[in-house]
């Protein structure tokens, strides 16, 4: 398994120094990401920002959003209803996209 408190800090050392080259973009995606929520329940937006980081699998979105969602008071059975949804929707999407490739062979013709 992962150190996950290891991998963090190196990620925030490679994010601090990306930052020197394009601070323009990092502003960019600390606005997007401290962008006040007015609807939704802190808790209810790490759970869906961290099933969308298993989804994408970013190990970077995961290390930020489990501890945020820890910090706003999920808990383990919250984290792991969350991150059934993303399963689910992960073969959905992966049932569509087998069509998409069927759809493909017909375009390009079976050998």
């Amino acid at each position: 398994m992962q150190d996950w408190n290891e991998y963090f800090g190196g990620l925030m050392n490679r994010a601090g120094e990306f930052a020197q080259f394009a601070p323009q973009t990092m502003r960019g995606l600390n606005t997007m990401g401290s962008a006040p929520a007015k609807h939704l329940d802190p808790k209810i937006h790490e759970l869906i920002a961290l099933s969308v980081a298993v989804t994408t699998r970013c190990d970077g979105c995961i290390a930020v959003h489990v501890q945020d969602a820890l910090k706003h008071g999920a808990t383990r059975e919250e984290i792991g209803e969350a991150l059934g949804v993303a399963i689910a929707l992960n073969a959905g999407a992966a049932l569509t996209y087998s069509a998409r490739v069927f759809d493909a062979i017909g375009a390009f013709g079976e050998p």
